[in-house]
């Protein structure tokens, strides 16, 4: 067969189901294996970088996914730069795969001949241009292998067209994946590790993407429950305990985070990070976030071990392999009556759920965001995906929502990349056609890969996406006080075709519905609800994204701090009564 259908034959036995991307003259013959081969679903994207956020979000929704984009060479190479950065920063397993100009000619400026692999290769685990046919095989071996194996991350295969095309021996049936290795901890470590816990008087865990990747969540929550330790999730690994928990502790940040997350990380003593990174935006400045605490860290890559700060205790592992045995030991110590009682500190973490509350309610037209995730709230449940990259409708989404299951909040992390939603939601929907998909932008993310609607549309993809619309980089105008400038940060005009919009400029409804899609703009906070019911009716009746547009307010600044966790300035009044705050897990109450 050809080393193209051989490469084909290769992602269905390493489990592919589903393929993202736009095919091209150089990739061709790959996708006439495609279509001769059969058993792989293929979704034809706007744009090669749309295709790659597919396939990250494909991978993002269920464990053991492994998303695949394709494109052509030269620029569908370059576009895919984006997700392959995106990827590897949340430790994403994508695979990228491109065309390419025939070998003969790779070094006299072909057309759309660019060296693909050397531009991926700082944002891969690894990128080949494969110059022997007889190769492809072992160069897709060797990349689920990559991908799967220690910390996941995204692989680049690049093909020239003769390669493709050249007839080489093999036989599918004789394939195997390679074994995944993956480091585990040992029972000395654990032991020392919980030696080091038992000694605190109030210790908190800090669960990464790290434990979502692993698909140890359920062992997280065991090991919490039975020590009775409460848990932070970090942004990636929110959902990893439910936020209505008794030892959800609150997320913890400069940004994302709760009033009572970072409220009750300083009370700490004693922290055990498992599959985090330490981000920054979830430290702040170290010297608050360290100070008067001791600090495990265990992590898949043994190289994020003391790559931030020095830990007191490292270990490199695999967050499940580590979690089975934290579970283990735990059980003998309480068993053995070796466990501290610790109800009285997670007792005063929820006190400080239920006083240290931000507003959400307010009818205030335009719109104010925040009533805008309460009623998100309201029309959705448990079983909801929540899809977003950044800005500050990720910001106070994360803030004021509520996620209750692991790979439930599908966020674009350390990249964060405006445009990523749209894509990235159609991945996760295609994931999961079945279930609750509802994806949050500003208007800025959303009007940088819009066109990929379309596919939402023709491939009868279905979700819920709600624009929060201010006309405004919303984010950038907030971090641009600091300069005292709001400079090139408005994107309002008036719309010679839409008067009826004042200055918010782009009409969202007329092009999505142009796009093929069905829309509905919001002014009132009293149609919020309605709309957003009215929106999963339209989604499941005309399997098609539907967009809710809520028109905003032009200027709201979001809680945050742009130094330490224990300085977060508030901008909004906090909520004083249980009405400022209805859909709180915790009921309100007084200090």
């Amino acid at each position: 067969m050809t080393a193209a259908r051989a490469a084909v034959e290769i992602l269905k036995r390493e489990g592919v189901s589903n393929a993202f991307g736009v095919p091209g003259a150089a990739i061709n013959p790959f996708y006439a294996a495609l279509k001769a081969s059969g058993g792989v679903h293929h979704t034809l994207a706007r744009h090669v970088e749309g295709a790659s956020h597919m396939a990250e979000g494909y991978t993002r929704a269920r464990p053991g996914n492994i998303g695949v984009c394709i494109g052509t060479s030269g620029p569908a190479g370059t576009d895919m730069i984006t997700g392959l950065y995106s990827a590897i920063a949340d430790s994403i397993p994508i695979l990228c795969i491109t065309g390419q100009a025939p070998t003969a000619v790779l070094h006299k400026e072909d057309f759309q001949a660019v060296d693909i692999a050397s531009i991926a290769a700082p944002v891969t685990k690894a990128a080949t241009t494969v110059l022997e046919a007889a190769q492809v095989p072992g160069v897709f071996q060797r990349a689920f292998h990559l991908m799967r194996t220690g910390r996941p991350g995204p692989v680049l295969i690049d093909l020239p067209i003769d390669v493709q095309l050249t007839e080489i021996e093999f036989d599918p049936d004789l394939y195997e994946p390679l074994p995944v290795h993956r480091p585990a901890a040992t029972r000395k470590q654990i032991e020392r590790a919980l030696e080091m816990l038992n000694a605190s008087e109030c210790p908190l865990i800090v669960a990464g993407g790290g434990v979502i990747n692993a698909n140890a969540s359920e062992l997280l929550v065991e090991f919490a429950e039975l020590t009775g330790i409460p848990v932070v999730p970090t942004l990636m690994g929110w959902g990893v305990i439910a936020d209505d928990h008794e030892l959800n502790a609150g997320m913890v940040g400069l940004q994302t985070s709760h009033r009572y997350g970072n409220a009750n990380f300083l009370e700490s003593d004693f922290v055990l990070g498992i599959g985090n990174r330490w981000a920054n935006r979830h430290t702040g400045r170290l010297d608050v976030y360290t100070q008067g605490r001791k600090f495990v860290h265990v992590d898949i890559e043994p190289t994020q071990l003391g790559r931030i700060f020095a830990p007191d205790l490292g270990i490199a592992s695999d967050a499940k392999a580590a979690l089975e045995l934290f579970v283990e030991v735990a059980r003998e110590l309480k068993a053995a009556g070796k466990l501290k009682d610790r109800s009285q500190w997670a007792a005063s973490t929820q006190e400080r759920r239920a006083t240290l509350q931000r507003r959400t309610h307010f009818d205030n037209v335009p719109l104010k965001p925040q009533r805008v995730y309460e009623e998100m709230n309201r029309a959705f449940g448990p079983e909801t995906r929540y899809v977003t990259t950044i800005g500050l409708s990720q910001i106070a989404g994360a803030q004021m929502l509520h996620v209750y299951r692991p790979r439930h909040w599908i966020n674009c992390g350390q990249a964060g990349p405006l445009g990523w939603t749209v894509p990235a939601a159609l991945g996760v929907a295609t994931a999961d056609p079945d279930g609750s998909v509802v994806a949050l932008s500003g208007d800025y993310d959303f009007q940088f890969m819009l066109e990929e609607l379309a596919v939402g549309a023709q491939h009868r993809i279905p979700y819920v996406h709600v624009l929060v619309n201010n006309s405004y980089l919303g984010l950038i105008r907030q971090a641009q006080r600091n300069f005292d400038i709001d400079f090139q940060v408005n994107l309002e005009f008036e719309n010679l075709n839409s008067p009826e919009l004042g200055v918010y400029g782009v009409d969202h409804v007329k092009v999505v519905e142009g796009l093929g899609c069905k829309a509905i703009r919001v002014t009132e906070p009293d149609q919020l609800l309605p709309a957003l019911e009215e929106a999963k009716k339209l989604a499941a009746e005309f399997r098609v994204p539907v967009v809710v547009e809520a028109i905003l307010e032009r200027v709201t600044n979001i809680a945050m701090s742009g130094t330490d966790i224990a300085s977060v300035n508030e901008f909004e009044d906090i909520a004083t009564e249980p009405a400022h705050a209805p859909t709180a897990i915790h009921p309100l109450s007084k200090a």
